[in-house]
């Protein structure tokens, strides 16, 4: 017997009315903030930023593949990290399908990082992903988006990240009594937490026109909830995000040990 409200079809339907009616609502102010995010003003890109490509040494107008609109996502993965971070990962599962198709409507889909280009193709190979990805190891571009920072940017409580001064923390110590979400997450990219929360993920949106490129957009912390192709699946899910016991996933290869042990059926 179950805890959660119960009913009739009947009264099913008639709640579920109601919630179609605060969906369509938010359908339309979704269209709504989408046409105030495209009206943004653009600001034009004059730093010639480099970055490392299974191609080589390119330019961001390299990174653009011929097309007019680039996408980059500002992936965690430092130089001193082993492996990607697991919520970045979680995204990145997620662009293999899309970024053929992105690249078919003249926008690139590309992930840049700071870690050196050796380490990214080697993760990537393990994660079995097609998608471009470019080291940013040699330039300013990580710190000039807001996606990485210095150790005396972070000693200092100098972060601005989000559009926002970030209070001072202690990155180095987990949660008292607990390992805290940074440091778990951190462990599993193969680093310590300071270093881990000196990357930050993100997404930047950029055009070129006339042979200018201009910044148009960029994203971080919750407003990239959208491109977590797993949420849009939990909300419909009947219990939600269920995040009460915080980060439960993992790099996706690292399931496969745990599953089997905690499989089990309801109606069995």
């Amino acid at each position: 017997m179950t805890a959660h409200l119960t009913g009739t079809r009947e009264d099913w339907l008639k709640a579920r009315l109601d919630l179609l009616a605060a969906e369509k609502a938010l359908t339309r102010q979704s269209d709504a903030v989408a046409l105030q995010r495209q009206a943004l003003p653009w600001v034009r890109v004059d730093k010639d930023y480099r970055f490392t490509t299974e191609a080589g040494q390119v330019g961001l107008a390299d990174l653009f593949a011929g097309r007019s609109q680039l996408l980059i996502y500002h992936f965690m993965f430092g130089p001193d990290f082993s492996a990607g971070c697991p919520s970045c990962s979680l995204i990145a599962d997620g662009f293999n399908g899309i970024h053929v198709h992105l690249a078919n409507h003249d926008v690139t889909l590309t992930a840049v990082s700071l870690a050196s280009l050796d380490k990214l193709i080697a993760f990537k190979r393990r994660m079995g992903w097609s998608f471009p990805w470019a080291s940013s190891a040699t330039g300013d571009f990580n710190f000039d988006f807001s996606a990485s920072f210095t150790e005396d940017q972070q000693r200092q409580g100098e972060i601005t990240y989000n559009f926002q001064k970030e209070p001072e923390r202690d990155w180095r110590e987990g949660e008292p009594g607990a390992e805290g979400a940074e440091a778990l997450l951190a462990r599993i990219s193969g680093t310590d937490t300071g270093a881990y929360m000196r990357e930050r993920p993100g997404v930047s949106a950029f055009i070129c026109e006339g042979g200018t490129i201009y910044h148009t957009y960029s994203s971080y912390a919750r407003g990239m909830d959208a491109i977590w192709s797993m949420y849009p699946w939990l909300d419909r899910a009947p219990k939600g995000r269920n995040e009460a016991g915080g980060i439960w996933w993992r790099h996706r290869d690292a399931y496969a040990a745990s599953s089997a042990a905690t499989a089990q059926s309801c109606c069995a």
